[in-house]
């Protein structure tokens, strides 16, 4: 994919079902935006079409139906939007994540875990035991 395309929020809808699925027909795509009412069946497949040209799935055939995958993942959309929205600058990101939502308490005592999780693989990293 080239780093210039960016999904429309219909895009970013099916890119949202196919990382769920992993891989996908149109149906199964269709079926999975359908539980959250969303567009009709040629409607997706039009999608998917334009998604392809534009390098953001790509398929393979089974029969006669395409399979198709998202080219990136949610990691690799997550790391351009840090960088074209924050100029790489995570503090910010999470200051304004907590800024636009108020945290339980279970989802700041869930972000302290992750922030030691990463502390720990950082440091392990950094005195060479970076095997996994």
């Amino acid at each position: 994919m080239r780093d210039d395309v960016t999904p429309s929020r219909r895009e970013l809808e099916v890119l949202k079902a196919l990382w769920e699925l992993g891989e996908g027909s149109v149906r199964q795509v269709h079926e999975r935006l359908s539980s959250r009412g969303e567009q009709a069946f040629n409607t997706v497949q039009t999608l998917l079409r334009i998604m392809e040209d534009k390098g953001l799935v790509r398929h393979r055939a089974e029969g006669r139906t395409f399979i198709y995958a998202p080219v990136y993942g949610r990691d690799h959309e997550t790391s351009r939007f840090l960088q074209r929205v924050f100029d790489g600058a995570l503090d910010q990101v999470v200051l304004s994540l907590l800024e636009a939502k108020d945290p339980s308490d279970d989802e700041l005592r869930d972000l302290e875990q992750i922030i030691a999780r990463a502390r720990r693989r950082k440091r392990r990293d950094s005195n060479g035991g970076g095997g996994r």
